[in-house]
């Protein structure tokens, strides 16, 4: 092989190591191209929407790298999906593209507690609102600044500004519903669950007493069938109603 090459002048050794070169050169692209995919594209699938192992099952599948850019929440989405995507579905891009997703947080993220005392109950309804909180129920008791919220209730205790709470949580607000002399007729709640009776006193700065019948197991559901004082009594705030509680709604109205 050596006597072919020194016996051959110089220059056709020379062509012939140039023409080598090519081809080699050439072999190397066509393998790199292979690999690489180069000059492929393909077309960005939609995963907004989609819980996030899926979208990026889906992504890697179709050969897109996946990137999580970022996680936020939002109460109006499913928890754990994809909210936003980029590049948008349908973009034209390379093989191999990074697709970067901002996904929905799983857990609910924490929010500070506002002050809301002795605010008005509607100032403090908008702060509530935009501390991503929720308004749960009103106790209304006497105090003659009315409508101003006398204090502000977690889970049924007192929360104070700044203690860490979890968004879309339902706060009690109890707010002043006037003088200590205002009186009214008690409301009529034969019929009505406890719970819903004790919507109606809540909203009328009532308080109330639940006294079930032995096979009564769940009072919230018991339907009640007596109440002291009874209707159209006249009553004060923060008065105390007795409500006698059975399984049963049935013959309500007819007991007396």
């Amino acid at each position: 092989m050596f006597k072919v090459i020194t016996d051959r002048p110089f220059w056709q050794n020379l062509i012939a190591a140039g023409i080598l070169a090519i081809l080699m050169i050439f072999i190397f692209l066509q393998l790199l191209s292979k690999i690489t995919r180069h000059g492929e594209h393909l077309t960005v699938p939609a995963v907004i929407g989609t819980q996030t192992d899926s979208a990026v099952k889906l992504l890697e599948g179709q050969g897109f790298d996946v990137a999580i850019q970022d996680s936020v929440y939002t109460d109006t989405l499913a928890a754990g999906t994809v909210i936003k995507q980029l590049p948008d579905s349908g973009a034209t891009v390379k093989v191999n593209r990074t697709v970067y997703l901002t996904v929905n947080c799983l857990i609910p993220p924490m929010v500070k507690m506002p002050d809301l005392r002795e605010k008005s109950l509607d100032f403090a309804m908008e702060i509530l609102k935009k501390t991503h909180l929720q308004l749960g129920s009103t106790i209304f008791r006497p105090d003659f600044a009315s409508g101003s919220v006398l204090d502000q209730l977690y889970q049924g205790r007192r929360i104070s500004a700044g203690t860490p709470i979890q968004w879309g949580s339902s706060v009690t607000l109890v707010v002043a519903a006037g003088g200590k002399d205002s009186s009214f007729a008690a409301p009529a709640l034969l019929g009505l669950t406890y719970d819903e009776a004790k919507t109606i006193l809540d909203s009328m700065g009532l308080m109330s007493t639940p006294i079930p019948d032995p096979d009564v197991l769940d009072t919230s559901n018991g339907y009640i069938y007596k109440q002291d004082p009874g209707p159209s009594a006249t009553i004060r705030s923060g008065a105390f109603i007795n409500l006698w509680l059975r399984t049963s709604k049935d013959g309500v109205d007819s007991i007396h």
